[in-house]
């Protein structure tokens, strides 16, 4: 970290110590407000393991604040305070200025980013896109397909006795699958080497973690300002991103401005549909699809991965899991190839995989992809626990540390236990959104559960089906890397045996 920046964090952390006992002198003064656990110094100083760190102080307190120089930030895991701000009181807990200027460089007005108005916009474009069966059947054909290349290539290194990182391939599949549905474009990063696309996901993965930082780092826009240290690199990323997506949208836009080519297009990929009935801006086009991206590739590879971690920890539960599957494809025998076997993978045959379900959403509570949500409080207000909160703080839920709180899923939070999420008849019963917040809940809720929910399914049954997993180094505990969403740190070498042979 440069001289600027050691001096300022100095200058900060001194800062912060009056500051907390200013607050805590004047509390009496006001309403009543949640107990003080920390400063945004201790946040930053705990950036490598800064979801334990608040799951921590989660487990002293339900609810508590973090004083930062300029607002308090509230961190909640009390169901009760999550039902209110993103159901009860939805209006009053937003996005606002102050994320949309950390997040909107690489997200844009996303639908991720914005409030009114615009949020409303994209949700109704993007909920209807999300129910359709056009889209429902193109990407199950999309997922199918390369969950079949990504068998090939996990059989070829079962039959050579090597060891692969299955993250690296999950996490090129998902943006293959995620960049036809959106584009309608085959890239095949999974079996090329195109040096664009490793590019492109080198820069939106140094992007994702550059942009986390500036919540931490209160130095960020005056090193934005400069160009240097980290948002030099920032900026330099978002380029890469950026001239990457703009060319996928004018080839397209070309495509759809050829009135032969335009009747013979299906039309079945989200970017299709977007310019047949909406504004063809460049820049809003952008905006929405690589939040369609953002959500689409890091969100299924990211839980994919610590799903099969899960399972290699516990190859009781990777045994039961494969059971089910074969079971529900009618698999009577080992002689079926890996084609084979994928065709027998039907919407009947997944729905019958209720303890599948109940694995990936049990891998969800643990390890949520998006591990803190934050939003900015519009107007004083106080949350059912009694305690209030002030117009401008920010108010946040945590998803990472309410999956592991015993006061909400018992004494075993911390176990790794599916059969939680099964009744007596071994279906699988759906938990409060506002316990199990991996998806969000409210008027926020995830439109692309059901998409993220399927092709996970599809991807699980077709390798689970296939193959056994078992970690490279099975003494290894997995970490996690501080970034938007929750990408396990280093990778997963795993090792994988056919289950045809």
């Amino acid at each position: 970290m440069d001289f600027l920046s050691n001096t300022l964090y100095v200058v900060a952390a001194t800062s912060l110590v009056v500051l907390v006992l200013y607050v805590y002198n004047q509390q009496q003064h006001g309403k009543k407000q949640h107990p003080i656990a920390g400063t945004l110094f201790n946040q930053l100083l705990n950036f490598h393991r800064l979801h334990d760190y608040m799951t921590d102080l989660a487990t002293k307190y339900k609810t508590y604040r973090l004083i930062t120089p300029f607002r308090n930030e509230v961190y909640t895991s009390d169901p009760a305070n999550v039902e209110y701000i993103l159901k009860t009181n939805f209006e009053n807990y937003i996005k606002g200025t102050y994320h949309h200027d950390i997040l909107k460089d690489l997200m844009g007005d996303g639908i991720f980013t914005v409030d009114g108005d615009k949020w409303r916009e994209q949700r109704k474009i993007s909920s209807y896109e999300f129910s359709t069966k056009v889209l429902r059947d193109f990407s199950s054909v999309i997922f199918r397909k390369n969950a079949v290349k990504l068998a090939h290539i996990l059989s070829e290194s079962a039959d050579n006795n090597q060891s692969r990182d299955i993250n690296d391939l999950f996490m090129k599949t998902t943006l293959d699958s995620i960049l036809k549905i959106a584009f309608g474009t085959d890239l095949d990063s999974m079996c090329g080497s195109s040096e664009e696309v490793v590019r492109f996901s080198n820069a939106f993965d140094g992007a994702s973690a550059l942009t986390l930082r500036r919540y931490v780092d209160i130095t960020w826009k005056i090193k934005r300002l400069f160009n240097i240290g980290s948002e030099a690199k920032l900026k330099q990323n978002v380029k890469v991103v950026d001239e990457f997506v703009y060319k996928l949208i004018q080839t397209k836009t070309q495509q759809m401005h050829n009135r032969q080519h335009y009747f013979l297009l299906k039309k079945e990929d989200i970017l299709s549909r977007f310019l047949q009935v909406n504004n063809t801006d460049s820049k809003y086009l952008r905006d929405i699809i690589l939040n369609f991206i953002i959500a689409g590739k890091d969100s299924t590879s990211t839980a994919m991965t610590w799903f099969i971690y899960m399972l290699c920890k516990h190859p009781d539960i990777q045994n039961n899991v494969a059971v089910e599957i074969r079971k529900a494809t009618n698999m009577r025998n080992d002689a079926m190839n890996v084609e084979e076997f994928a065709n027998n993978v039907s919407e009947e045959a997944l729905e019958k995989m209720q303890y599948l379900h109940a694995t990936l959403t049990e891998t969800l509570r643990l390890f949520p992809v998006v591990p803190v949500d934050a939003k900015m409080c519009f107007a004083d207000d106080v949350l059912p626990d009694g305690y209030g909160v002030k117009k401008g703080d920010m108010v946040a839920y945590q998803p990472y540390a309410m999956g592991r709180m015993k006061f909400i899923w018992g004494d075993d939070a911390h176990e790794f236990k599916p059969e939680r999420w099964l009744d007596q008849y071994g279906h699988f019963q759906p938990n409060s959104p506002f316990k199990f917040t991996a998806f969000q809940a409210g008027q926020r809720i995830c439109l692309g559960r059901e998409f993220a929910y399927r092709q996970m399914k599809i991807f699980s049954s077709i390798l689970l089906g296939c193959f056994m997993f078992k970690l490279s180094d099975e003494s290894k505990t997995a970490k996690y890397k501080t970034m938007l969403n929750l990408h396990i740190d280093g990778g997963l070498d795993i090792h994988v045996f056919n289950r045809f042979r």
